[in-house]
């Protein structure tokens, strides 16, 4: 072996002694610079480094440095419930947003308590310093130092296809060799505990700076309801203490604005147990909120040349094979029933009928781009594990469009699309954005010629980079047909939530034998857009309650005005105003029940009401009003037509208040 080694390191090369680990070229502290990227690929600090290497630091505050930093918390949490629960078997532990998570094999459910003793063991863990050293095994080794650990086990008999799964087993064993993570006592050396891991991991216990266990429950083993169920305890960590505090703040304010504590508390919604999981009903304030999405939808939509159509909620099963949703989507899908000895099932989605409504006729290329949409029942089987709120159900609606263009046309259409779904997400009082890419790999998930996915992705590509917003990538995500953009917003906390999607499709057209005449006489196919801009009606509500924690603009909210008379001489001098109001177009209440002033003011304010027009003998006699916000803050004396002029146009300016 060479005494020297050539790398590159921070773009420029160096010379370092053969021996020389990834930790010592990096001159890493082990708290602030925790791994090593090199040649792509994530490193302990303690490997050595080859000649060659392209090496990179990894800080603890970035990506791969949080993953890791959680990643080695969830085997610290693992070493404590094995220490206290000795009988406990191991699962899995990955990194997940924000956090970590480990399932155990164990007699009863954990408590509350259990949850604080594990945590108390873990900081002495911490603070012991225990160093994490990696070790390569061969598959029977594992299997005897790990023999009684049956889940273990079963995921080194899974080797190579456990690393494409997405149960969190490929943070164990991938496709090459097996690596066991030793936890060492730093004094002696001695085996403190070990795991089946693939790494990396923080050099010692003591670099992980913050962290907090967070709850416990059921889960599957691998996701899988045939399983046994194990139980999962959930975990976060963070850089330093300031940034998990952050964090901790943020979910409590999460907690304030959960769309299914604030859908019942303001009567928009419920979910019924007699319906079933996943099936909501609205309530008339729910309904006029959806009414208000909808309006806005077919005129925003109407003015961009769409045409609206209307398809059944059911459907014979062969529809689903055609369109290829029954093979590659079958197991979302509800399943069959039989009437007249054919097989139906409820819609999944609603391009397949939007297909048949364009070949029920002759089409010539003057009528593209042909532009359809239809608000759209559809019916998904999500697991009942996911199923979570409007968020994620099983019945819903989509804004469904679907375009039918030529090639040439594409390009462009798409382009408009992405500007005409950013303009009306800006409307609904969303400002913060960046583009998702969803592309095809290389599994047998996907249908179609490459060379078609190649032209749909280029030209995805193009109209995202063309927006100005950041794109992200996001290969394997596409959809089973064709590559898409989806739009990711930032709400008033920061959450990222996934929202509109465009979706290019050479595949569909071609298997339903969708045909146009082109200018020069031929029989050309066209291509085809899917455009969901809510997604579902159902989840953008969600994501719209969280984001104005109930306290809609005057556009969307229910009740944009409540009268509140100082005494009940007053009601009539109210009622006339609200007539007034009422001919402006505007929602308005008179609160004439037998509470006081105050209390009737404390209750619109918790409905979360934008404007309170009170009136006394003083306004009366003046013929004004006063103002009250939703903030709190109080104009006296206002014409009651100056009033009813600033009431009008904040809801028509779609302006929150």
């Amino acid at each position: 072996m060479s005494a020297e080694l050539h790398i590159t390191l921070a773009g420029a090369e160096r010379v370092v002694a053969a021996g020389t680990t990834y930790g010592e070229a990096l001159e890493a502290d082990g708290r602030t610079v925790v791994a090593a990227r090199v040649n792509g690929e994530l490193r302990d600090l303690a490997s050595h480094v080859a000649d060659g290497d392209v090496v990179e630091p990894v800080e603890i505050s970035s990506p791969d440095g949080r993953a890791i930093l959680r990643h080695s918390t969830a085997h610290v949490m693992a070493q404590a419930v094995q220490e206290l629960f000795p009988e406990a078997k191991l699962g899995i532990g990955p990194p997940v947003d924000n956090g970590f998570y480990y399932d155990f094999d164990v007699e009863q459910a954990f408590h509350p308590d259990d949850l604080k003793r594990v945590e108390k063991r873990m900081r002495e863990i911490v603070k012991q310093g225990q160093q994490f050293s990696r070790r390569e095994v061969s598959d029977d080794e594992a299997r005897a130092e790990l023999s009684a650990e049956p889940y273990k086990l079963e995921l080194i008999g899974l080797k190579g296809g456990a690393a494409s799964s997405d149960d969190g087993a490929g943070v164990e064993v991938g496709e090459g060799q097996l690596t066991i993570y030793d936890n060492l006592d730093p004094k002696s050396g001695e085996l403190c505990w070990k795991d089946l891991c693939r790494g990396p991991h923080l050099p010692s216990t003591r670099a992980i700076p913050a962290f907090k266990l967070m709850r416990s429950g059921g889960a599957y083993w691998r996701g899988s309801e045939k399983n046994p169920q194990l139980q999962r305890i959930y975990g976060t960590a963070w850089e330093s203490r300031d940034k998990q505090d952050e964090y901790l703040h943020l979910l409590e304010e999460a907690e304030k604005r959960d769309h299914r504590k604030l859908g019942a508390e303001l009567d928009l919604f419920s979910f019924p147990p007699e319906l079933g999981s996943g099936l909501p009903v609205f309530h008339p304030k729910g309904g006029i909120i959806r009414k208000e999405m909808e309006d806005y939808m077919r005129r925003r939509q109407g003015e961009s040349g769409y045409e609206f159509v209307n398809t059944p909620h059911i459907t014979k099963s062969q529809l689903f094979e055609t369109s290829g949703h029954l093979p590659w989507y079958g197991e979302d899908m509800f399943p069959p029933f039989e009437l007249d000895n054919t097989e139906y099932r409820v819609k999944p989605m609603n391009c397949p009928m939007h297909n048949l409504i364009f070949r029920a006729r002759g089409r010539s290329y003057r009528e593209l781009p042909l532009r359809l949409c239809e608000f759209g029942s559809v019916y998904r089987y999500e697991k009942s594990g996911v199923v979570h709120g409007l968020t994620r159900v099983r019945g819903m609606t989509q804004d469904d469009s679907h375009i039918y263009c030529t090639k040439e046309q594409m390009g462009g259409e798409i382009k408009s699309l992405l500007a005409f779904v950013l303009s009306v997400l800006r409307d609904f009082g969303l400002s913060e954005f960046y583009l998702e890419l969803s592309t095809r790999d290389d599994s047998d998930k996907f249908i179609g010629e490459q060379a078609d996915w190649d032209e749909a992705t280029a030209a995805l590509r193009q109209a995202a980079e063309e927006s100005g917003l950041q794109l992200v990538d996001d290969p394997g995500g596409a959809a089973f047909y064709g590559p898409k953009i989806s739009v990711q917003a930032k709400d008033a906390i920061g959450r990222t939530w996934q929202l509109s999607t465009i979706q290019l499709d050479f595949n569909q057209p071609k298997r339903f034998g969708l045909e146009y005449q082109a200018a020069d006489g031929s029989r050309q196919t066209p291509v085809m857009i899917h455009r969901a801009l809510f997604g579902s009606i159902e989840r953008f509500l969600g994501v719209l309650v969280e984001h104005y924690a109930g306290a809609f603009p005057p556009w969307l909210s229910p009740v944009q005005v409540v009268g509140i008379p100082i005494a009940e001489a007053h009601t009539p001098y109210l009622h006339d105003v609200a007539k007034k109001l009422r001919e402006r177009g505007i929602r308005v209440e008179v609160d004439t029940a037998d509470d006081r002033m105050q209390k009737k003011i404390r209750n619109a304010q918790k409905a979360k009401v934008p404007f309170m027009l009170l009136a006394g003998d003083d306004d009366i006699a003046n013929g004004a009003v006063s103002f009250r916000y939703r903030s709190g803050e109080q104009k006296n004396g206002v014409p009651v037509e100056d009033a009813i002029a600033e009431i009008v146009n904040a809801v028509e300016r779609r302006v929150q208040v």
